[in-house]
């Protein structure tokens, strides 16, 4: 071979490619930006034509027009994270928003008409429910809250409404219910409902949900995907039949996630299956050490043989889990606090799918409706990256510290 052999400057295909080579190659063509690995880091607004009659074909979407107009609506940054991510759902196309929360609503508003009712799991994330017993009920929207575990039997709920749209979290948030997607997908076939999943705990890695027939995949990239704890970002991927309501909805509601965001972003889908790995074995560890615990009055994560959704999670997510799951503790909500207090390894706060450990006390109060909670104080443990050995350390000393172990 001559030494004057030039190497193609083509992408590689990646179709055919397994996991960890997609995350390693996806979003990126080093050499369109002089060879650099990663993209650049574009932060722009104003984007400068040629010509009037280049602004005119661009505004007319003439072949051969200039590719970007303007910062909000899409810069070679955005381009190479919306790229990967539609490759790992195997979407239509995806759009970036500000966070995890604006990837629920965005959705929900490129659907709803007056006529529409939303159905929606009574466990799902606190905020979906606000927005919609608040936004939408303002637009005279109808939400309908239905038991998770509901089944088939969710056709009942579907034959009653005009415009169906069915929202679905899978597990659901703080008590980790394992829905049948299967079932649920069968009677919004036959409906013609518009199916959208909060599909964050699972990623497209264990789920992909447009393949199984939703229209829409929601994802709050700020916990797996970031993998750090220091962004907000959200993904919403869809299906071809919804694909153009959700471009018109995000280019009418002017919302694009921040530019350093999504660059960390991009990044950190590098690593995220080395992380969920590590995530997933983790928790399974804990898990199981928590069921055999007297303090301990029931574990739920769908991972463990004993959980009522164990068949459905080996079915649907392919043995496959994460890091998040929830504990009731046998003991008093004050007994729980002290617990929590205790604890040094694991921090107290909210999000999770980040390197640390986290521990939160659930309020379930007004977050029920069609099965209010009646057990014991919930725990939910996001489980990081530490040791498995040191936190268990970190749980014990804590359980002795509320009195809910002797000796």
């Amino acid at each position: 071979m001559s030494a004057n052999t030039q190497r193609s400057k083509t992408k590689p295909s990646l179709k055919d490619k397994r996991l960890d080579t997609k995350l390693s190659h996806l979003g990126r063509d080093s050499h369109a930006f002089h060879g650099f690995v990663n993209p650049p880091l574009v932060r722009a607004s104003t984007v400068l034509f040629e010509s009037v009659e280049e602004m005119e074909a661009y505004s007319q979407g003439r072949p051969n027009s200039q590719r970007y107009s303007y910062g909000l609506n899409g810069t070679p940054t955005i381009d190479a994270l919306n790229e990967a991510i539609t490759h790992l759902e195997e979407a239509a196309g995806t759009v970036l928003v500000p966070s995890g929360l604006a990837a629920v609503t965005i959705p929900l508003l490129a659907e709803v008409t007056p006529s529409s009712t939303v159905f929606v799991p009574d466990n799902v994330y606190w905020p979906t429910r606000r927005f919609c017993n608040d936004t939408l009920a303002r637009m005279g929207v109808d939400t309908v809250y239905y038991n998770p575990l509901i089944g088939r039997d969710i056709e009942e709920h579907l034959a009653k409404a005009e415009h169906a749209i069915l929202f679905v979290e899978a597990p659901g948030s703080y008590t980790f219910e394992m829905p049948d997607l299967g079932a649920i997908l069968d009677a919004a076939e036959r409906h013609d409902a518009i199916t959208m999943i909060d599909n964050t705990w699972a990623t497209p890695l264990i789920y992909k949900p447009i393949a199984q027939g939703f229209d829409y995949s929601i994802q709050a990239g700020t916990k797996y995907y970031s993998g750090h704890s220091d962004l907000l970002i959200g993904a919403i991927s869809a299906s071809e039949r919804v694909w153009p309501n959700l471009v018109r909805a995000h280019r009418n509601l002017g919302v694009q996630a921040g530019t350093e965001e999504i660059f960390l972003t991009l990044r950190g889908l590098r690593t995220l299956r080395v992380r969920l790995e590590q995530h997933e074995a983790s928790a399974l560890a804990l898990a199981r050490w928590l069921e055999g615990e007297s303090f301990v009055s029931r574990v739920m994560h769908p991972g463990l043989p004993s959980d009522p959704g164990h068949a459905l999670w080996q079915k649907h997510f392919n043995g496959r889990a994460s890091g998040l799951f929830a504990m009731e503790l046998n003991g008093s909500r004050e007994a729980a606090r002290i617990f929590l207090n205790t604890l040094e390894l694991f921090g107290l706060g909210y999000s999770w799918g980040g390197y640390e450990s986290l521990a939160v006390l659930a309020e379930l109060g007004s977050a029920r409706s069609v099965k209010p909670w009646d057990g014991g104080p919930l725990i939910r443990l996001q489980i990081g990256l530490e040791d498995v050995e040191d936190l268990k350390a970190d749980i014990l000393a804590g359980a002795h510290a509320a009195g809910l172990l002797t000796g």
